[in-house]
């Protein structure tokens, strides 16, 4: 594996803090190179700023880990250890629809991601021996007519990927992760280290690159997946141990991993548009509303929000809620425009507050 540059591009002073030298800052740090990537600075919210009032909708979860709307505005959500799915109403009525038949939560592991589309729902699980995305019909509180659409997906105690969307295609695109063994990752007749892209019955998707499932690959851990007024494709993805990413996706394209993680200079890989320290982000849940990304960060624990340019470029990020509601993962975009977020304190590696796990509702602006 060849080791991420780590050149450095600039030093952060105390000078960074005067008004008069920060535009100075960014220009020179825009026209850094190197193999991580500049990484922005970051700023605080101001107390009053857009996003500095949440709104609990949903309190007492257990690891929340995605989020997905019905038709009628209520919020599906899969609870990751105890594969229960609930409906979220928007007044923060919840009730159970039920548990998912055969998940068996291991690690990271377990029911993870929800889509929604017409009247049926699409689940994307962690099984006895792999993971798998599976369909059901919901007909008021009553799921039916189980169908098993993808099996086979390598799953592991880490790294099983597991988000569920539908793009402005119609066409269901999941995330998974390499499980762990990285070499995955660069093999596409695996469906790990993966985005997939497919039909409603779980078939390739009609102008898939390869002829199979596999959309893009060359990824270690995707968890957040969105689109912009252009349809253009986002997703968050773990690093290892340098540079967490947002890349923009494109069919057939190679993200890198393991053989770079960050940016880098070989032709054969894609580069993100932006990167974090691991420290600042671990980002999960990814949504778009308002003209920015708005992303989910577990060991950050913080909602970053990524303004984006009419090229689909990444604007400098700014981070809400530091420390404030701790490990962030479920991010989705509500039918009245707000940004929902739910909270992991419970997954084993969070200090739980009083009412998690929880779901809040955010502005976006």
């Amino acid at each position: 594996m060849r080791k991420p540059m780590t050149k450095l591009c600039a030093t952060l002073s105390e000078a960074v803090l005067l008004t008069g030298l920060l535009t100075g800052l960014l220009t020179g740090l825009a026209g850094c190179s190197g193999g991580g990537g500049a990484v922005l600075p970051t700023a605080a919210v101001p107390a009053d700023g857009p996003a500095a009032d949440p709104k609990d909708v949903a309190t007492g979860l257990a690891v929340p880990w995605a989020i997905a709307f019905l038709p009628g505005g209520d919020a599906l959500v899969t609870e990751r250890d105890t594969a229960r799915l609930l409906r979220v109403t928007e007044d923060g009525k919840v009730s159970e629809l039920g548990t998912i038949e055969g998940v068996t939560p291991d690690g990271e592991g377990g029911l993870m991601g929800v889509a929604v589309k017409d009247q049926h729902v699409f689940l994307y699980y962690t099984a006895a021996e792999d993971n798998r995305i599976v369909r059901y019909r919901l007909a008021g509180d009553a799921l039916s007519d189980r169908r098993v659409l993808v099996q086979g997906i390598p799953k592991g105690g880490i790294h099983n990927g597991g988000r569920l969307a539908f793009g402005p295609d119609g066409h269901l695109y999941a995330s998974t992760g390499e499980t762990g063994d990285r070499d995955l990752a660069q093999q596409r007749d695996s469906l790990a280290g993966k985005i997939l892209r497919m039909a409603v019955d779980g078939a390739p998707a009609p102008g898939n690159p390869f002829g199979t499932l596999v959309y893009s690959y060359g990824h270690r851990n995707v968890q957040g997946l969105a689109w912009d007024d252009s349809d253009r494709l986002y997703a968050s993805e773990f690093g290892a141990d340098a540079y967490d990413e947002i890349n923009l996706i494109e069919p057939g394209a190679n993200y890198g991993w393991p053989e770079v993680e960050g940016r880098g200079d070989d032709e054969r890989f894609v580069n993100p548009i932006l990167t974090w320290s691991t420290d600042e982000a671990s980002p999960s849940g990814l949504a778009y509303a308002g003209g920015s990304l708005w992303v989910g960060a577990l060991r950050g624990e913080r909602l970053w929000q990524v303004p984006l340019g009419s090229d689909g470029a990444a604007g400098r990020p700014v981070a809400h809620f530091t420390d404030r509601y701790g490990r962030l993962r479920a991010v989705t975009t509500a039918p009245d425009g707000t940004v929902w977020v739910g909270t992991s304190n419970k997954d084993g590696r969070g200090s739980p507050r009083e009412g998690d796990d929880r779901i809040l509702s955010v502005p976006a602006s």
